[in-house]
């Protein structure tokens, strides 16, 4: 049984242009929404946080729904291009709305992009367990997730190099460049991905799949193993949505300097991928996760000691992308694989509805702190609900990959 490198790297180019937007959503739209509309933190955090009640209610659904799409060009295609047209579309309308400073045209169109990601994000990201086998998804999540590395890595890049150190600087070149590798990316996977001439893996008890349920142990697992994906999301969200502005005030930073730090987190995380699923096969995907969630609360807690930008800052970050390439490679196979076949899109809804409840909630309660005690609460903070994600795992066993005697990279994590 072997991956198919090829078609994985291809499915992964919808990951890969689905993070570039993300990092530049979250890097970028906060200091639009203070610079531009001067909008305070709170206020700042509660439109942050609209991506999220978008998702909570539109990835479970058009994930269960492509489920159950069959039209001539595949379950997940459709919503795939047609979501990232809208979103691309509704991007430069947005962008536009904020050069001219109109603040009721910017945020009615930045509603039009969440629902355009909202459409067709989790179709997307069902496309790889449609097509890889159980014991493989590991290693596909690996390369998954190292493309919507090397999307948020090229954001990062075009943010340093095309946002100016100045205090209004112009966003519009950089928001161009982005929307440009979505369209790109889109035509590469509308030309190579052809969901009808593709051999979908089928589960042999697939035509039982929607009446038999989950055992009540697995069940337990799952709930705890979502909670896991809460909790840390509580946590590394509310870092990315306000690093930018936490560099600004705490350490002085100006621009897209800032964007140097999350640079050696991406370039790390990417080199780890790989490495990450080879130690997940020798001990399992649950200690893995658990190693990387101690690394995360470690992380936020020497960035915490840090009272000015530095080359320490640099290595907090370089760790932090260890520890995130850990979570990240394994926590989403370990939730499919508890699926069938004919619902993986379903789990996959359930994931981002975690995922994203979390998400809805971090940016307000910490734009909170920030707004109303102070902008150093932001690191105890994400190390308190890292440690608590770390608690849920303990309680998980399911979903998790069995050692074996021999690894090759031909073979990883099979569920238990």
């Amino acid at each position: 049984m072997k991956l198919n490198y090829k078609q994985t790297v291809l499915i992964g180019l919808a990951f890969l242009y689905i993070s570039a937007f993300w990092q530049l959503y979250d890097t970028l739209i906060p200091l639009i929404l203070q610079k531009s509309f001067h909008f305070k933190e709170t206020l700042t955090g509660t439109i942050m946080a609209m991506d999220n009640v978008f998702a909570l209610f539109l990835l479970p659904f058009f994930g269960a729904l492509s489920d159950r799409t069959n039209s001539r060009y595949g379950r997940r295609m459709p919503y795939i291009v047609g979501g990232t047209l809208f979103s691309i579309v509704a991007l430069m309308v947005m962008i536009s709305a904020g050069e001219q400073k109109n603040a009721v045209l910017f945020i009615a169109s930045l509603g039009m992009v969440l629902l355009g990601m909202g459409i067709y994000r989790s179709p997307a990201v069902a496309l790889m367990p449609d097509y890889t086998p159980k014991p493989l998804r590991s290693k596909a999540n690996a390369i998954i997730s190292l493309m919507g590395t090397v999307g948020g890595l090229f954001a990062l890049f075009a943010i340093r190099i095309m946002v100016p150190q100045q205090e209004n600087p112009e966003y519009m070149p950089v928001f161009v460049v982005v929307a440009l590798v979505m369209f790109c990316s889109l035509i590469v996977l509308m030309t190579t991905i052809h969901e009808n001439k593709m051999t979908r893996i089928v589960d042999v008890s697939e035509e039982s799949a929607t009446e038999n349920k989950l055992p009540r142990e697995v069940k337990k697992s799952l709930l705890f193993i979502l909670l896991a994906v809460f909790f840390c999301f509580m946590s590394f969200n509310a870092v990315m949505s306000a690093y930018s502005r936490y560099a600004e005030r705490i350490w002085q930073i100006r621009g897209g300097t800032f964007a140097g730090s999350l640079v050696v987190f991406t370039l790390v995380a990417i080199v780890s991928f790989i490495p990450i699923g080879i130690v997940a096969e020798k001990i399992g995907r649950k200690k893995t996760i658990m190693c990387g969630l101690v690394v995360l609360t470690l992380v936020y807690c020497l960035l915490f000691l840090c009272q000015q930008y530095s080359i320490a800052i640099y290595f907090a970050f370089a760790f932090g992308g260890i520890g995130f390439a850990a979570f990240t490679v394994n926590m989403y196979p370990m939730v499919v694989d508890m699926s069938k076949s004919a619902n993986v899109g379903r789990y996959t809804g359930y994931y981002y509805t975690f995922a994203m409840a979390a998400q809805i909630v971090t940016p307000i309660v910490s734009g909170t702190l920030l707004e109303y005690v102070s902008y150093i609460t932001l690191f105890p903070y994400a190390a308190f609900f890292s440690l608590l994600s770390l608690g849920a795992m303990v309680f998980v066993q399911h979903g998790d990959s069995k050692p074996k005697q021999k690894v090759t990279l031909e073979s990883f994590a099979s569920q238990e």
